[in-house]
């Protein structure tokens, strides 16, 4: 009997038993090697802030349940296709499903893993994707100054991708000075916020704070631009727009994962650009941490309540 994890109500996680249906002609059953838990999201479900008005928005692709539960909620998750075409049988596969021992899923909704990306680092794909559609959204130029705010996995994996526009100058900010190590493990210049670098072009806001966004708006140069990607849930938040906000004629764009940002990529697409990506070592800086599926019932109360300060929390599965 395979088992998944959902959220039972808000603060309260626990594994319950799956019966899986017979895999169609197209579809894949895929056995879970790992799986991840993408902190900033995950732990606002488990929190139950997810506002009413955004239940069908926040909705995962594979999510079982409601808002705000029970609900079973995820969508990093590495596994091995143990039935399904032949061109996928016996491959290491990406998909956007909760955490749960095994599945069945259609063989399109699942991304082959490349051979030189471990399948414990492939659980970030669906982060990297994030950043990618970040910087699509954003639109670096040659020589910008840039400032990421926010040194979460999302943040990161931006500043990370922002890092290899030629002549641009990229700081990765965060309260958190414990963060440099990251930031120096990805190869990107890291401040606290009150001693980044200002006359910023371009800001990535990704701190999910009043006091990030605030700040993000006192960096930027005339004409500069704020790429808010933050997840505020039910909170209210206060923006700025008095002081510089007009007379420098500053900007601020929401950017999200839920549509692709370039009109000539597909989510497909984006997705094999991101596990691409992610063959470069320096992101398994962004896992910082590691428990067993059995115990995320245990475990995730303490990542929501920041007990734990795992960026991106790694789940490994017992092999069957």
């Amino acid at each position: 009997m395979e088992q998944a994890f959902w959220v039972q109500r808000p603060g309260v996680g626990e594994l319950r038993e799956v019966v899986l249906p017979e895999p169609g002609p197209d579809d894949v059953l895929v056995r879970t090697l790992c799986s991840g838990v993408s902190r900033g999201t995950e732990a606002l479900v488990f929190r139950g802030g997810v506002p009413a008005s955004q239940h069908d928005v926040m909705r995962a692709p594979f999510q079982d349940g409601g808002f705000p539960g029970p609900v079973k909620y995820g969508y990093l998750n590495v596994g091995v296709v143990e039935r399904g075409p032949a061109h996928l049988a016996g491959r290491i596969v990406f998909c956007l499903y909760p955490h749960q021992t095994a599945y069945v899923v259609p063989a399109s909704a699942v991304t082959p893993v490349p051979d030189n990306v471990p399948p414990g680092r492939a659980v970030l794909a669906g982060t990297v994707e994030t950043a990618v559609n970040a910087v699509w959204d954003a639109r670096p130029r040659l020589g910008d100054r840039i400032a990421v705010i926010g040194a979460g996995m999302v943040g990161a994996s931006v500043a990370k991708l922002l890092s290899g526009f030629p002549a641009t100058r990229v700081q990765l900010v965060d309260v958190d000075p414990s963060r440099a190590d990251v930031a120096e493990a990805l190869g990107v210049d890291f401040s606290t916020p009150e001693r980044a670098h200002g006359d910023c072009d371009l800001v990535v806001h990704a701190s999910a704070s009043e006091a990030g966004l605030t700040r993000a708006l006192e960096l930027l140069a005339p004409e500069g631009e704020v790429v808010e990607m933050s997840w505020y849930g039910d909170r209210k938040v206060s923006v700025p727009l008095g002081e510089h906000f007009h007379s420098r004629r500053l900007a601020i764009r929401g950017s999200q994962v839920g549509t692709v940002a370039r009109p000539d990529r597909s989510y497909a697409q984006r997705m094999a650009v991101a596990l691409e990506l992610l063959a470069d070592p320096a992101f398994e800086a962004l896992v910082s941490g590691e428990c067993a599926f059995e115990d995320l019932p245990s475990v995730l109360p303490r990542l929501a309540g920041n007990e734990l300060s795992a960026l991106c929390l790694r789940v490994v599965y017992q092999p069957q």
